[in-house]
């Protein structure tokens, strides 16, 4: 009998996830809410169509085979939850997780015109919400991520297990050169490994980069001379193109030894700037400012998972600055360990991003931070340091003698945290202190 040839039947707009080749596509997993009597399959075309090579009405130009080549493709629709055989009349509205691919051939090696493809348009048509994005290696491989990671930072610190501590210097802004270098050496000299500008400041008319990293840098010496300790200080060098860079090279130049970028209102592709530049040859620690905009919203924009988690980690930061559920912000626990998750599986060819959980951590959140995320981490903490009864080098002795303790003694510090302080008080007195004032959870400081 003769072999039967067979015809494959695949529309333009619509594929089997097998149908396609997840290497040549870049894969977006929304969650889309719709009318109950709504088309969830022609709602995916348009938005697929939309994204790609087509336009509110049909263009000559839009031919079968342009769109067989350049058009997205929609691999999955999915209600939840997953109605078989009828929808209740009561339902009013129904959601959905699509899955949406978006060829590479679209694509340039840049994070900007693949947002534009992924969550462009589409972004302003109602409930709908990015929550991940599936990268592929051909398209990834182009992009060289954080240049320092998690090992990297860890070597420049001579720290290689113990969760990491950072402080911002307090008040936020409104500090001159002198005050910050006194308020630099007191967290550094307590015990932080980094220490950073707050978001608020940059290079300010009554605070220049030029004349603040230099008396840093010197507290930083005097630090090592009297712990044996590293510090790094990341000089926050927000600013507009091309100041950023120069800003950059001028913390370089004047003996810095580390860099902040508030990386959502500068954009992505200007930290990526800065990462991939040879020239720049210090770490980037990544602040989380405006990213509620983006990800706050449980039906519209883009998940956190991806704000300050992947995209971050793509742009290159080597550290990023993130809410913890424990403090001032409101926000999942399930969605901070998420974006740990993110920085640091294997993601191709890059290297992992350090977490940063922060946002009114006092020390008694420590253990519970450890439990929650391990042990590469830094932890962040502004007031909860500054605002100690002793003072900030107390402050910070009270975060290492937390971190000491979960290092040594995790499981039974968390069976009660405040019982264990106390029983152990001797060994730990700026600890105690801080306990007393703020036990696990107050951050009223």
């Amino acid at each position: 009998m003769d072999d039967k040839v067979f015809t494959q039947y695949d529309p333009l707009e619509e594929a089997l996830q097998e149908g396609i080749d997840p290497e040549k596509y870049i894969i977006g997993t929304y969650m889309v809410q719709l009318g109950p009597r709504m088309d969830p399959w022609f709602i995916g075309r348009a938005a697929a169509c939309e994204q790609s090579t087509g336009t509110w009405v049909p263009v000559p130009a839009n031919t079968p085979e342009l769109r067989a080549t350049y058009g997205a493709k929609v691999i999955g629709v999915y209600e939840i939850p997953n109605w078989e055989f009828e929808v209740p009349n009561e339902v009013k509205e129904r959601s959905y997780i699509y899955q949406i691919a978006f060829p590479i051939i679209n694509q340039t090696d840049q994070i900007a015109l693949m947002l534009t493809a992924t969550i462009g348009n589409i972004s302003m048509g109602g409930k709908l919400k990015l929550l991940d994005l599936r990268f592929p290696k051909p398209w990834i491989k182009k992009f060289k991520g954080p240049k320092f990671g998690i090992e990297g930072v860890r070597k420049l610190l001579k720290v290689p297990d113990r969760p990491l501590l950072n402080n911002m210097i307090k008040p936020c802004s409104g500090w001159t050169p002198e005050v910050g270098t006194q308020l630099f050496y007191a967290a550094a000299k307590g015990g932080c490994d980094i220490v950073k500008d707050d978001e608020l400041i940059a290079d300010m008319e009554y605070n220049r980069i030029v004349d603040r990293v230099p008396m840093m840098m010197e507290a930083v010496d005097k630090v090592k001379d009297e712990t044996g300790e590293e510090t790094l200080y990341t000089v926050n060098i927000t600013d507009k193109l091309p100041k950023l860079h120069e800003n950059a090279l001028a913390v370089q130049d004047a003996g810095g030894n580390a860099l902040m970028i508030n990386y959502l209102v500068v954009g992505l592709e200007a930290m990526r700037w800065l990462a991939e530049d040879p020239e720049i040859k210090l770490p980037i620690l990544a602040h989380m400012d405006f990213a509620g905009v983006w990800y706050e919203s449980p039906i519209s924009g883009v998940s956190s998972f991806l704000t300050m988690g992947k995209l971050a980690r793509l742009a290159g930061a080597d550290i990023v600055v993130y809410p913890a559920p424990y403090g001032k912000a409101p926000f999942l626990k399930e969605k901070y360990q998420s974006i740990a998750r993110a920085l640091r599986y294997r993601l191709h060819n890059l290297k992992s991003s350090l977490p940063m959980p922060s946002g009114g951590i006092t020390p008694g959140m420590v253990i519970r931070v450890m439990q929650d995320l391990g042990n590469d981490i830094m932890i962040g903490s502004g007031g909860g340091i500054h605002a100690h009864p002793d003072g900030p080098i107390a402050g910070a002795k009270a975060f290492r003698q937390a971190i000491d303790i979960g290092m040594k003694d995790l499981t039974a510090a968390s069976e009660d945290f405040e019982d264990y302080v106390e029983d152990h008080e001797d060994e730990y007195p700026e600890l105690a202190k801080a306990m007393k004032k703020w036990g696990v959870s107050d951050t009223r400081f």
